[in-house]
Order: structure tokens, then sequence, then C-alpha cells
């Protein structure tokens, strides 16, 4: 004879695994890590053609790596369709400016595309989670890259020769934008570890 043990404990939704403390310390992770870039962008990538195409290349990467880190930690795929897709964008335009790379009009048009269609999907994500707070932020980011990535196809489309500078300020305000989130969610009673 074998007895079954029957668990009648009730059943509690799951919160996200980050919770608004951890999506705070996202948020903060990637405002700094823009704005290093943007530091480098303005100096080492000005100076040096390959360190620019290297910076290029890191700051879509650096975003699929983010964006997948944050899928992780928050329920998986199936919980975050917005940001999985921004994963494979940010990953396919990471590939797509490599190999470009010898072409800035091309390398800034590929940039305009992903903007667009990274912005959205951070829109989506946005008002996804604005229940989280602080996403208001998130999703005037979302619509400002998306316009953004306008400006950056018709700056391909020009005769001037753009350069890593065109790229900078949107990298500088994509920091400014996570850190208003991240210093807002600072403040949040319920984001305090």
């Amino acid at each position: 004879m074998h007895s079954e043990i029957v668990d009648h404990a009730p059943r509690v939704p799951m919160a996200p695994v980050s919770g608004p403390a951890g999506l705070r310390n996202y948020y903060f992770i990637r405002a700094g890590v823009a704005a290093v870039w943007v530091g480098a962008a303005f100096t080492l990538g000005r100076a040096s053609p390959p360190i620019a195409a290297a910076l290029l290349i890191a700051y879509p990467a650096w975003d699929a790596i983010a964006n997948l880190a944050d899928v992780a930690r928050n329920g998986g795929v199936a919980q975050n369709r917005s940001q999985a897709l921004n994963v494979a964008v940010s990953g396919v335009t990471a590939a797509a400016v490599a190999a470009v790379i010898g072409s800035m009009h091309a390398v800034l048009g590929v940039f305009g595309a992903w903007a667009i269609l990274a912005g959205l999907l951070q829109l989506v994500t946005g008002v996804r989670r604005w229940k989280s707070g602080a996403q208001w932020a998130m999703v005037l980011s979302g619509a400002q890259s998306a316009l953004a990535g306008g400006f950056f196809i018709s700056r391909s489309l020009g005769s001037a020769m753009p350069g890593i500078g065109d790229v900078a300020p949107y990298a500088a305000f994509g920091a400014f934008y996570f850190a208003i989130s991240a210093i807002w969610l600072l403040f949040r009673r319920d984001a305090r570890p």
C-alpha cells in the first residue's frame, strides 16, 4: 500500500522574477552602458574608424543581449513577445551593420530601420508593463526612436557623409530615458529592496 501526498496549498500567481526593483536595476544598467557607448563614440569612435565600426556593431548587439536577459528574468518568451522579437531584430541589425560597415550611408539606413522597429517594440513593451511604473518614459523613448529612425533613413539617402556622431545622440537619448525610468522606480516604495 502506498500513499500519495496531495498538495492542497492555494496557488499564487507568480510575479515577474525581477519585479519593480529588478526592472529599476535593469534600467540603470541600460542607461550606464548607453552612456559609456556615447562617450566612446564621441571620443574613440571619431578618432578611429575601426573602433567606430566595432562600436556601431556592438550597440545593436548589446541591445539584443540586454533584451534577452530581460525576457529570461521576466517569464520567458511567451510573456514577453515584443521583447523577444526585439532580440531578433537587434541581432539581425548587428549582423547587417557588420555586413555593410564599409558604407556609412548603408549603416545609417540599417540603423534607421532598426530604430523604427526597436522603437515600436519598446513602445509596445512599455504599454504592456504600464503597471510596473515609469513606463511613460519607455513609451516616449520608443516613439522618439521610431521618429529618429525616419530621420536616419532620410539622412542615409543624402549626399553628406554620415558618421558615428550621427548615431551617438540617439544613444544618448536612450540613456536619458532609461535613467529617468530607473530614477522614477528608485523612489517608488514597492520598488525598494
